[in-house]
């Protein structure tokens, strides 16, 4: 082999691994983009149940009691999603902001229950609009839970990509700060499944 033949193929060793590089970056770029976009459409799926949760307790279907802890779990939802705009950019949610979400699961366990659902169906839910806020409060739920899946996905994906040596040898992830999972809990009360 000749010294050119050696200068080329140096030369394309060093193209298809510049090549690799970039299309690596990229796809890392593409893959946070979409984390933050899942962030986002979990924090306003998150919204939208709390929304949902306060429109029930305004239709005046439930009790006093249950209609007090679901407008309080609802009220600190949205509160800490105000907060929200800093966790989206730098693509985590506080561990604060997962323990009030879990509370709202919590208080929507507790008040929509299996013996509430009965106990309202019994009673025609006082009217249609209190049985279109169930409706809405059920299919936001839906939504938060596919969202948080959705998100973790997304995280799963780039921690993956940012696990290979070519990613942290050449530092293709800059100073973005590693995605995390959204923990909390999002299961539905019993009875809607």
């Amino acid at each position: 082999m000749t010294r050119s033949d050696w200068i080329f193929a140096a030369v394309g060793v060093l193209v298809a691994l510049g090549w690799y590089l970039s299309y690596s970056a990229a796809r890392l770029d593409r893959l946070h983009a979409r984390v933050e976009g899942t962030l986002a459409a979990l924090d306003a799926q998150l919204v939208r149940r709390a929304e949902a949760t306060l429109e029930l307790v305004n239709s005046a279907t439930l009790d006093a009691a249950s209609s007090l802890m679901l407008a309080s779990a609802a009220s600190d939802s949205l509160a800490m999603s105000e907060l929200a705009e800093a966790d989206i950019e730098s693509q985590r949610f506080g561990h604060d902001r997962e323990s009030v979400e879990s509370d709202l699961t919590e208080a929507l366990t507790q008040v929509l229950g299996e013996e509430t659902l009965a106990h309202l169906a019994r009673e025609g839910a006082a009217d249609s609009d209190g049985l279109q806020a169930l409706g809405r409060v059920r299919a936001t739920c839906l939504r938060v839970q596919l969202a948080r899946r959705f998100h973790n996905g997304a995280v799963t994906d780039v921690r993956m990509v940012r696990r290979k040596w070519t990613v942290r040898v050449f530092r293709l992830a800059g100073h973005a700060a590693m995605p995390q999972t959204v923990e909390f809990r999002d299961a539905l009360p019993a009875g809607w499944a």
